[in-house]
């Protein structure tokens, strides 16, 4: 799939001319998304992700200059990425990882401490090493889901993990301030992430979403980064959850 750049508007000024973007998770679907995105608003971006190959690949397509390739759970590789990073950063994007599901009965303790704990540890410790290096009023932007808010058989504990979400992100904005911090709640999304989980269920979802949302079309990680950059560069945001599933929670 090839991809073009919008030309901005020559009335207005690029969102993030000057600022830093750190994605992690960039390589692909909607953090390789957020980096084209933000590039285009005159950013500097940093991407990361834990296949090298895919990195590399990612980086040439977009153009970006730095890379870092590790696992971002990884607390020591981690603590290495941000202490190496020159500053000042202006934005951290989170898209690393993805949703748990299955019968919660089938699930072993170690099991379920990830699912509902992985993204918010992963928050932390990025906010932790992240905290000194960005400018006050930059963002530090979570992704989680509006799916998992319906309790379903099937789920599993992926509802629970959802709930935890945005009282998170509002206690960790109070704590980081003045960085502020964010989160972005997807429904279903068109990327590869979706298209392994779906398997050769994925183009029926596709005609199904097409036919019962309200927008009338499947969401696609364009969509998702248009609503981040616009959180990075809205100073007022801050400690919210931001809904984008074309309408998927009210329709299923």
């Amino acid at each position: 799939m090839t991809h073009t750049t919008t030309p901005l508007s020559p009335q207005r000024e690029p969102e993030l001319a000057g600022q830093t973007v750190v994605v992690i998770g960039g390589s692909a679907g909607i953090g390789l998304e957020t980096a084209r995105r933000a590039l285009a608003e005159g950013a500097d971006v940093i991407l990361t992700g834990r296949d090298a190959d895919r990195l590399r690949q990612a980086a040439l397509e977009l153009g970006a200059r730095r890379t870092a390739a590790f696992d971002a759970n990884d607390a020591a590789s981690l603590e290495g990425f941000f202490q190496d990073l020159p500053t000042p950063i202006d934005h951290v994007m989170i898209t690393a990882g993805g949703p748990h599901y299955g019968p919660l009965l089938e699930m072993d303790a170690a099991q379920v401490r990830q699912a509902i704990s992985e993204h918010m540890v992963l928050a932390l410790e990025v906010a932790r090493n992240a905290a000194g290096k960005m400018r006050p009023g930059g963002t530090l932007l979570l992704m989680g889901g509006t799916g998992g808010r319906r309790v379903g058989r099937g789920l599993g504990i992926a509802s629970a993990a959802t709930a935890a979400l945005p009282p998170f992100t509002a206690a960790l904005a109070l704590e980081l301030a003045p960085v502020r911090v964010n989160l972005i709640a997807a429904g279903f999304v068109d990327t590869p992430l979706s298209a392994s989980l779906l398997g050769d269920r994925l183009e029926e979802r596709r005609n199904e979403l097409r036919a019962t949302l309200p927008i009338g079309r499947v969401v696609g990680p364009a969509d998702v980064a248009a609503l981040a950059v616009h959180l990075m560069s809205n100073t007022a945001i801050t400690g919210a959850t931001y809904d984008i599933d074309g309408g998927q929670q009210f329709v299923s």
